[in-house]
């Protein structure tokens, strides 16, 4: 079986344990992971911080994206740019105004409405999404690459953050060259640093 088979495999089997979990355990898992996020001092220190908004069973992201305007912070979000094939990142002040169901009905900020991130080193904490990860800080994601060309534009570190259920969690993942490991692991049970000892 070669490493997309088995990837595809992964995610739909995560997937499925995913979808599983019921409306309100998921609502409760998620508020407990972003207040988990949010204690992280990487967060606290952060001033410009990248999210995204969760679609489908996903750990709701929305909600540590608000929790980051609250505390007064840049918010940025992503967009796929269709021709490009690469998401394009805007700033975000208001969910409720600027935000609208996009490519895949995946929310996403309105370009009419933000203004579209023009330094990539202004951003010092990035949320990622993924379908598993691993407790060393590696992430399968959903197989566009989206995220692996987005992590390729950043000249400097930002801080990469990792988040979902504990179902998410597996002992090993297949890796390609291209695959960047987060520093930080967060399910609503553990926060895990992954990056300790790496180079």
């Amino acid at each position: 079986m070669n490493i997309q088979t088995r990837k595809q495999a992964l995610r739909q089997s995560i997937i499925a344990a995913r979808d599983a979990i019921s409306v309100s355990k998921r609502l409760q898992a998620s508020q407990l992971i972003a207040a988990n996020i949010t204690q992280l001092a990487a967060y606290r220190d952060a001033k410009c911080v990248l999210a995204y908004l969760n679609f489908g069973a996903e750990f709701a992201a929305q909600l540590f994206a608000q929790q980051v305007l609250q505390d007064g912070k840049t918010l940025y979000l992503p967009k796929v740019n269709s021709a490009t094939k690469e998401l394009d990142l805007y700033r975000v002040t208001d969910l409720s105004q600027q935000i609208a169901p996009g490519l895949w009905n995946i929310p996403e900020p309105v370009v009419d409405r933000c203004a579209q991130l023009e330094s990539f080193t202004e951003v010092d904490f990035v949320l990622l999404p993924g379908v598993a990860f691993t407790e060393s800080g590696a992430r399968l994601g959903y197989g566009g690459g989206f995220y692996d060309k987005l992590l390729a534009r950043f000249t400097h570190q930002p801080t990469l953050v990792a988040a979902g259920f504990s179902c998410q969690v597996v002992t090993d993942l297949p890796l390609e060259r291209t695959d960047r490991a987060v520093d930080w692991l967060v399910t609503e049970h553990i926060t895990i640093c992954c990056n300790l000892g790496r180079e």
